[in-house]
């Protein structure tokens, strides 16, 4: 059968890609986070989102919270 000379190719194709998506997805999370952060310091500082209500300041100090 052909396919098993390619099986290392194609197993190292598979795992290149998992690599690289999950490099990808950590480094969203940990940038989320650190965007999270910087907007609660901001917000610590006296700067308030043009959008945001007066109530809907609490969210981000449960998310300062647990970050």
């Amino acid at each position: 059968m052909e396919t098993i000379g390619h099986l290392p190719f194609i197993v190292g194709s598979y795992a290149a890609a998992l690599v690289i998506i999950g490099g990808l997805v950590a480094w969203i999370a940990v940038d989320f986070r650190a965007q999270r952060r910087a907007l609660a310091d901001l917000e610590l500082r006296g700067m308030k989102r043009r959008s945001a209500s007066p109530t809907q300041h609490r969210p981000m100090e449960e998310a300062k919270e647990k970050a």
